[in-house]
């Protein structure tokens, strides 16, 4: 992929639902909610999309189609990459604006979680099924939290990396949150004692250095800087984004480097896309499905070296008034799972000014990561009104 798409595309409506568990609703109910909020919010009649980027698995593009009324459906896509999904959407909208292939482009993602309990099984498409359900499963190595709990563990074998600088991304993502009336921890804060009393998941994962599952959904609307031109809000540019797969893409064991994930390729070609580096962002949405995520992908990305991404967090350097804030809706660690889309929400209310109690004094430039099955990676810069 070349840098022909660099600024090809802007975000020109975003919305969002609030976090819940046991809504009781169907992800097609959900997926109608925050659609209706991103096209509200851009000013633009439904019957004007004519493309749709979907989550695998969840609701179709022909149903929003045929619920939104679409005048002419001209492209759709999806990308099984589980969480890096609506990142590396963002590439795909940005090639089929560049193309003349799309006028206006829908990514969403929705999901009921609680009710089908679809973070703890591997989505069908990832290869090497076979592989993990007779070798891997047998020996109780068979869900998320112990995948990645031996990431994690290879990195404080290496690195020395501790529990103390884990916390320090649960108790950060928990205090954001109380800034979010929307976020399903609002009102909810938590304490270093609670963190380190909460019970074992996978060592070493406890229960708050793992993301929440909750029902919930998010949506962009996407289209070319002219056309932006005549809608409701100031386009947030896509800047540069690029997405990337680790070495051995269906498992973990078999890698040669198992720090070096999808983000460790995507992170450079977007930054060089877009003309800046990590050192000039103003913030950093990172998809914290894990605590040790946020470390690792901090550390892939650029943000700091490998291996220094627990002293990193634990500095303070991810909060609000650090020099890299980290999360300022709460994540999916503390505002809810709706598959990382929230994450690109959150960063286009900042650059917008639109973050209210948490809108950070300087937001021009902010990168937001995608992570998906066992290490697919995505990441934008995304680029506000001005910038």
């Amino acid at each position: 992929m070349g840098d022909g798409i660099a600024g090809a595309a802007v975000i020109a409506g975003i919305g969002q639902t609030a976090a819940w568990r046991g809504s009781g609703r169907t992800p097609q109910s959900l997926a109608a909610e925050a659609i209706g909020a991103a096209l509200a919010d851009a000013g633009l009649p439904a019957a004007e999309l004519d493309a749709v980027h979907t989550y695998v698995p969840g609701v179709s593009a022909e149903e929003v189609a045929t619920a939104f009324g679409f005048r002419e459906l001209r492209h759709t896509s999806f990308k099984p990459m589980g969480g890096a999904y609506p990142v590396a959407s963002l590439k795909e909208a940005a090639l089929a604006l560049a193309a003349g292939a799309a006028r206006y482009v829908l990514v969403f993602s929705a999901s009921a979680q609680r009710a089908d309990r679809a973070v703890f099984r591997a989505h069908p498409g990832i290869p090497g099924q076979q592989f993990r359900t007779q070798l891997e499963h047998p020996y109780g190595w068979s869900r998320p939290a112990q995948w990645y709990a031996v990431m994690a563990r290879r990195h404080m074998h290496e690195y020395g990396t501790t529990k103390d600088q884990l916390a320090a991304v649960a108790l950060t993502m928990r205090r954001h949150a109380q800034l979010n009336p929307d976020a399903y921890m609002y009102g909810r804060e938590l304490t270093a004692e609670e963190y380190h009393a909460a019970p074992m998941i996978a060592d070493p994962y406890q229960k708050y250095d793992c993301c929440l599952e909750t029902d919930g959904a998010a949506a962009v609307v996407l289209t070319t800087p002219a056309r932006a031109a005549g809608l409701r809000r100031p386009p947030v540019v896509v800047a540069g984004v690029a997405e990337g797969h680790p070495d051995s893409g269906d498992d973990i064991s078999n890698r040669p480097d198992w720090f070096a994930i999808g983000l460790s390729r995507a992170a450079p070609a977007a930054f060089r896309m877009a003309g800046t580096t990590p050192a000039e962002m103003d913030a950093a949405m990172i998809y914290d499905c894990f605590t040790f995520e946020v470390i690792q992908q901090l550390e892939e990305a650029g943000f700091c070296a490998r291996g220094e991404g627990g002293p990193f967090v634990a500095s303070g350097a991810i909060g609000r008034d650090g020099s890299l804030p980290v999360n300022t809706h709460g994540g999916l660690l503390s505002e809810g799972h709706l598959a990382g889309m929230n994450h690109i929400v959150e960063a286009v209310r900042q650059l917008r000014g639109q973050a209210g109690e948490r809108q950070l004094a300087r937001a021009g430039q902010i990168a937001v990561t995608g992570w998906g099955d066992l290490g697919d990676g995505a990441l934008a810069v995304l680029r506000g009104p001005g910038a």
